[in-house]
């Protein structure tokens, strides 16, 4: 049926292409002919949205049967961008929305019906269940594709079990790989969680605006493309300082940059241990789980900002440190790398044992060192860190299992 409404469709899109010729040129073109062109565009693009969940359907289908498998793919993504000829990642995309639209009832017939496009369908469908799919849809119906990008970004992700898990997944999925293409350039390509990423971005941010001090010419307009050029070139000039600089130390808690800090917005009930996670997302609306956030805010700058009724600011309070720079280093001088048995790593958070948020002391008495590998672990992990008798940090696995670190 869908597939007779688009062809019986396409002779009228011959019209709406002479219509357009016929009245785009002229000066004195009637406002019923522009609504009428409105429309036709309107209701092209919904037999266009039907069309591909029809596509979506029929890839579903394939995928669950395996179709891909004799003709000797590793996966359907890489036998739909062969067969297709669209590039592999537009492919995954596609079919990850095509399996997820099986279990999505109320998505799926919006799109057969042609009230959202395939772009909206392919963010809901990173974030939807079956009990959240009917609140998303009204919002996908009354937002555009990139307001509702951002949504799902920060949007909630069940609980915080939920949310740990599909963290856990995230950070394994983790990637960067550098190679040489044909034209002797190098590509970059990767995955980043959202805190080394947001950090990577203002790291690049703040070196292309030194290049562009030194190297702009004042009242000569930039040519198209000079913005993307100057952060390839601040990327290498990142390389060049952090290798001038070496690796030998180990930096002190405040002392990065403020104007190129990443801030993550955090409701208070998300940091506490026995609480559901509210609010935990990166300037561009992008979620970070709340096990990452009490991570990240183990050691880190802290401003509260009290909100009223409806939102607005009522208060900023002064920026502090929940690590001062003077606890930092009697940290550094106890511990002398991280604390986790038989790591040692001199690159290193500080870590709450009884987190700040759940009323902990920033204390040397209830701090300790980890590296990033392990403060992720005593987060994200599932494991813990209890002090045993007098500063004997032990660590407690998932299973229950004791680790101590021998010091």
């Amino acid at each position: 049926m869908v597939r007779f409404a688009y062809a019986a469709f396409r002779p009228e899109l011959a019209l709406v292409r002479e219509s357009a010729a016929e009245t785009y040129p002229g000066p004195a073109v009637r406002a019923d002919e522009i609504e009428d062109l409105a429309d036709r565009i309107a209701t092209l693009s919904a037999h266009i949205a039907a069309v591909t969940h029809e596509l979506l359907m029929l890839i579903a289908e394939f995928d669950r049967l395996r179709g891909w498998e004799p003709a000797g793919y590793a996966d359907c993504a890489r036998w739909l961008a062969a067969r297709t000829g669209i590039d592999v990642h537009a492919a995954r995309e596609k079919v990850r929305a095509a399996r997820a639209l099986t279990g999505l009832p109320l998505t799926s017939a919006a799109m057969a019906r042609g009230e959202i496009s395939f772009s909206k369908v392919r963010a809901l469908t990173r974030v939807a269940t079956v009990e959240s799919e009917g609140d998303l849809l009204e919002l996908a119906r009354g937002t555009t594709a990139a307001q509702l990008e951002r949504v799902v970004r920060g949007w909630k992700r069940g609980t915080r079990r939920d949310e740990a898990e599909c963290e856990r997944r995230r950070h394994a999925s983790r990637t960067l790989s550098i190679f040489p293409d044909e034209d002797g350039m190098y590509v970059i390509r990767g995955r980043l969680t959202p805190e080394v990423a947001a950090a990577c971005m203002r790291a690049v941010e703040a070196a292309s605006d030194a290049l562009y001090r030194e190297e702009h010419v004042p009242g000569v307009p930039e040519s198209e493309g000079a913005a993307a050029r100057r952060r390839a070139d601040a990327l290498g000039l990142l390389a060049e300082r952090a290798l001038a600089a070496g690796f030998q130390g180990v930096p002190v808690s405040g002392s990065r940059a403020e104007r190129y800090q990443v801030v993550l917005h955090v409701d208070p009930e998300t940091l506490a241990a026995e609480g559901e996670p509210g609010r935990s997302e990166l300037e561009d609306g992008t979620r970070v789980s709340a096990e990452t956030s009490r991570r990240i805010s183990c050691d880190t700058g802290l401003v509260r900002v009290a909100h009223g009724p409806d939102g607005s600011v009522l208060d900023v309070g002064r920026k502090t440190r929940t690590i001062p720079p003077a606890l930092r280093r009697a940290l550094e001088s106890r511990d002398r790398g991280c604390r986790f048995p038989g790591c040692g790593l001199r690159f290193t958070d500080a870590h709450h044992v009884v987190h700040w948020a759940d009323g902990g002391a920033t204390s040397l008495t209830n701090c300790l060192l980890l590296c990033r590998h392990h403060h992720r672990l005593v987060h994200e992990g599932g494991w813990t860190v209890q002090w045993w008798g007098d500063g004997r940090a032990v660590f407690i696995d998932a299973r229950g299992g004791t680790h101590f670190d021998g010091r």
